[in-house]
């Protein structure tokens, strides 16, 4: 049976009745995991069922992806069951203008919880990659579909380094990491994201009196850099990041101007002795 979903014993399928026990119950975030063997993009799926009324708090998990997408319209790819491929959909009852700070918030949980349960040092890249070293473990994307809000995430889990999308990627087995085991590090991604985002609704999306700014901060592997920012239209600007701001954009000091940004694509600059 080469191609039964149990024929990598390295890589185990997921429960779908077994995460909803875990993680679907009375006061939860979390309505109901969906485990498919493949799709497209849990992202675009999601999105459809948004606009279908599917309820916040809606998670699909997606055993393999086949047009999984990255930020700025890249391609991403990785073996089945070799990596969390999931998504969620959310339908935040805060301003407008706070709602760009769900995708970091999302990797603030969920560096928070590789760091724990994984024992590695995870880092964020702003706005929302998930680093060991320079090296991207996870990447996060957040779409808009009406009134909801789908944020996506690939894991890089048990890859192998032959396995890697690109040369600048890594997982948490190459990393050797403490926990490789997709169902809990998946649980305790969903847990945290639901703590972290009950008390920034709480506090009516305000990312400094939640605590989530200063989170975000102390995770952060930006600020403080010498950065190059890949802008639209083939520009870029390069400088030093300086802070987040309260929108929880990218200030960036660049030939002695203050610069403010929503988007773009950061590299870390190696500082030159």
């Amino acid at each position: 049976m080469p191609n039964s979903r149990y024929s990598d014993l390295d890589r185990p399928p997921l429960s779908e009745a077994a995460l909803n026990r875990a993680l679907v119950r009375p006061g939860s975030l979390w309505t109901g995991v969906t485990v498919v063997e493949s799709t497209g993009s849990t992202n675009a799926d999601l999105a459809e069922a948004a606009r279908g009324g599917a309820p916040e708090g809606t998670v699909m998990v997606a055993e393999a992806q086949r047009a999984g997408r990255g930020r700025l319209g890249r391609t991403w790819s990785a073996p089945p069951r070799s990596g969390l491929t999931f998504s969620i959909l959310l339908r935040p009852k805060v301003p407008v203008v706070a709602q760009g700070w769900l995708s970091l918030l999302y990797g603030v949980a969920a560096a928070s919880a590789v760091r724990r349960l994984a024992e590695v040092d995870v880092r964020l890249k702003w706005p929302n990659d998930l680093l060991i070293g320079e090296r991207k473990l996870a990447g996060v994307l957040a779409e808009r579909a009406d009134d909801a809000i789908v944020i996506g995430m690939g894991l890089n889990v048990s890859l192998r380094r032959e396995e890697l999308p690109v040369e600048t990627a890594t997982s948490l087995g190459i990393e050797e990491a403490a926990c490789v085991d997709r169902d809990p590090l998946l649980r305790a991604v969903l847990r945290e994201i639901e703590g972290h985002y009950a008390e920034w609704t709480a506090a009516k999306g305000d990312a400094e009196a939640s605590g989530l700014r200063s989170a975000y901060l102390a995770a952060c592997a930006t600020v403080g850099r010498q950065v190059r920012i890949e802008l639209p239209a083939e520009q870029s600007l390069t400088g030093r990041a300086t802070g987040i701001d309260g929108f929880g954009h990218l200030q960036v000091e660049a030939a002695g101007e203050r610069h403010t940004l929503s988007a773009g694509d950061v590299v870390h600059v190696r500082a030159v002795h």
